[in-house]
């Protein structure tokens, strides 16, 4: 395998890790949400923090390394439009993803600890998952336009 496809192999890999793993552990916290059980949330949230710390952390280093290596082999300027948006969009993903992070760690030691006393999840636990959720959101459409920008390289951003 070249070089060439190798890198283009971890960008493609690496981004469909980032992005699957980041809407399955959304999914798996919203369902537990709803179901309310303080144990089942406990439980999805070890989960979702260790496939961070599996998955996501790794994705999130490959993507960048793997990205700004192909335009580098293909030659094409970091500061052409699409890179540069894609690079600053990935930058603010990852600004939501920190505080989701610290959240997410929060939010299991405080089911952790709920369950383990046999109570039910303070109010505390409710205002970090609702801005877990909100921090989600622009996290994941800007995550779409990302992919749309590597598929259809834009030169400019034009409305027509």
């Amino acid at each position: 395998m070249t070089l060439l496809l190798t890198l283009k192999w971890l960008h493609i890999l690496s981004a469909t890790v980032l992005f699957g793993t980041g809407m399955g552990t959304a999914f798996a916290m919203w369902a537990a949400h709803r179901h309310g059980d303080a144990r089942g949330i406990a439980l999805v949230a070890r989960n979702v923090v260790t496939a961070d710390w599996l998955f996501t952390t790794p994705a999130v280093i490959v993507q960048p390394v793997t990205g700004i290596a192909l335009a580098l082999l293909y030659g094409w300027p970091l500061t052409s439009f699409w890179i540069a948006a894609s690079l600053v969009l990935y930058l603010l993903i990852g600004a939501c993803w920190l505080p989701v992070v610290w959240l997410q760690l929060r939010m299991r030691d405080l089911a952790v600890a709920a369950v383990a006393q046999g109570q039910e999840l303070p109010v505390l636990y409710w205002r970090y998952a609702r801005r877990w959720e909100l921090l989600g959101y622009p996290a994941f459409f800007m995550g779409l336009v990302i992919f749309w920008l590597m598929i259809a390289k834009p030169d400019s951003f034009a409305v027509m």
